[in-house]
């Protein structure tokens, strides 16, 4: 499957970044260096499992699965286009650390800094610990 999706450039590519910073369940640290197209996560972690579940996901911490298909953060930066949505207050930290930190995979989303083509859609709260000029940001990203 891997080689035939290395054939077709992704377009769009519709992700989220998770409480814990990860990117589309590249979790931190997350591997920047696979060029494989899709991974599979073996082992999710509490810190990734635990959102799914306080979201309603799920009915227990049991419930919710520990591996998961993702793109490898590699995939992603090569599609033309990102469209990430981060809504909720819960993942306000996460934002801040994807925008006001260094690039690094410890804050795996911090790495849609160096995409040229990345819309980042957020609320009021998930934005609410960004040091930026509020005027400023409402210039670089859609919040409602």
């Amino acid at each position: 499957l891997n080689s035939i999706i290395r054939e077709h450039p992704i377009d769009v590519a519709l992700i989220g970044i998770g409480e814990n910073g990860h990117l589309a369940f590249n979790d931190p640290p997350a591997d920047f260096e696979t060029v494989a197209p899709y991974i599979v996560i073996n082992s999710l972690d509490e810190d990734c499992r635990k959102p799914q579940l306080n979201e309603g996901w799920f009915s227990s911490l049991d419930e919710v699965p520990g591996k998961a298909i993702s793109m490898s953060v590699q995939q992603i930066m090569k599609s033309k286009h990102i469209i990430c949505s981060v809504p909720d207050l819960r993942k306000a930290v996460a934002v801040r650390n994807c925008l006001e930190e260094p690039v690094t995979n410890i804050y795996p989303a911090s790495i849609l800094q160096l995409h040229l083509a990345c819309d980042l859609y957020l609320d009021t709260f998930s934005a609410s610990l960004l040091s930026i000029d509020a005027e400023y940001l409402k210039k670089q990203v859609e919040i409602n």
